[in-house]
């Protein structure tokens, strides 16, 4: 699963890229056209907790890929390779630029995150249009030289979006059944994709979310998440060595936890993934797996061997676990589950799997 950032030109995204994964740039990449790639950890404070009730020998966060795609200019655009590049991932960040500095030029002169949010939107919507009235040409033509009942039902699919995007709205509003995901599956479709919205902010605009819940009353309808972050003030927490040192930063700036945090939740969210664990005195897992998993699907993220040989996943809850504060005494509370190949995994779950191979 694989989330991508765009944006604009001097928005911050490679701040933001470098934070989450800790890739660091080069000259070389700057002047590459090409996507970057890394990985990122999921900051989640559950696993934080977990690590101090069983103190393991081990841990291993989520992680999930990233993206920096090529800033998005009129060339580039031109080119198309974006949408392409865009087409391949499961959701997108955009980071937009709220922070005025004079130091840092804008491309269209001034900072204004909605015009720039909308320019971006109308883009995604106008390459989608285009493949598809290019796509409706080449039905047409094969439906006048014979009936084909596939290419016709498609065309049923392709003037629905069209429709949709004629009034420029996203696909990703649209609701699918099994045979229109079928008919679309492997076509670049850019605005199918779940989107968040990261502003980037000066640090003494941290607390003023005024714009924030301006822009989320906006894009709200459209199903876009929009969300909040000083790059800058990111990337100085990063560089502190210290988890007392980064508490006293944010202190200061008087925020509860980094925004990386939040915006990595976020991309979870976006991605339609819930996390479980897998935990004990050697190791603390977690573990990204899409939401409506099965008992022997999440077992499979494990390895196939424990989806294959699957017997039960014996249960417990997060919440129940931090709030009597031991295995044991969930099991005295009567809170501890055995569960069955039909068992629907919730997020924040507790597995051990039984398996026989």
């Amino acid at each position: 699963m694989k989330i991508g950032i765009i944006g604009l030109p001097q928005t911050g995204k490679k701040t933001f890229f470098e934070v989450l994964t800790k890739y660091v740039i080069s000259e070389k990449d700057l002047a590459s056209t090409k996507a970057l790639k890394s990985l990122a950890e999921i900051r989640d404070t559950r696993f934080d907790t977990l690590l101090g009730i069983y103190n393991p020998k081990k841990q291993v966060r989520a992680r999930i890929e990233i993206e920096l795609l090529p800033k998005i200019e009129k060339d580039v655009i031109a080119k198309g390779e974006i949408f392409k590049n865009i087409a391949e991932l499961d959701a997108i960040c955009h980071v937009a630029r709220s922070f005025t500095d004079e130091a840092v030029y804008h491309i269209s002169g001034s900072v204004d995150a909605k015009r720039d949010i909308d320019l971006v939107n109308a883009e995604l919507v106008l390459s989608d249009l285009l493949f598809i009235e290019k796509r409706l040409e080449r039905i047409d033509a094969e439906l006048k030289k014979s009936k084909n009942e596939v290419a016709a039902k498609e065309r049923v699919v392709l003037a629905k979006f069209k429709e949709q995007l004629d009034k420029e709205l996203p696909l990703r509003l649209l609701t699918l059944d099994k045979d229109e995901k079928k008919y679309i599956s492997s076509y670049p479709f850019v605005t199918l994709k779940k989107m968040v919205v990261v502003l980037n902010c000066s640090e003494n605009s941290l607390r003023d979310t005024a714009l924030l819940e301006k822009l989320r009353a906006s894009y709200a309808p459209l199903g876009i998440e929009v969300m909040q972050a000083c790059a800058k003030a990111e990337a100085e927490i990063a560089r502190l060595e210290t988890e007392e040192e980064r508490k006293e930063f944010l202190g200061a700036l008087g925020i509860a936890e980094p925004a990386i945090n939040a915006l990595t939740r976020s991309c979870i969210k976006a991605l339609n993934l819930i996390s479980f664990f897998t935990v004990g005195e050697d190791e603390v897992r977690q573990w990204p797996i899409p939401a409506g998993s099965s008992a022997p699907e999440a077992a499979g993220a494990i390895h196939s061997d424990l989806q294959k040989g699957f017997i039960r996943a014996e249960v417990m809850k997060y919440d129940d676990l931090v709030a009597l504060g031991s295995e044991e005494k969930v099991k005295q509370a009567g809170k501890f589950g055995v569960k069955g190949k039909e068992y629907i995994v919730q997020d924040g779950d507790i597995l051990s799997i039984r398996f026989n191979v």
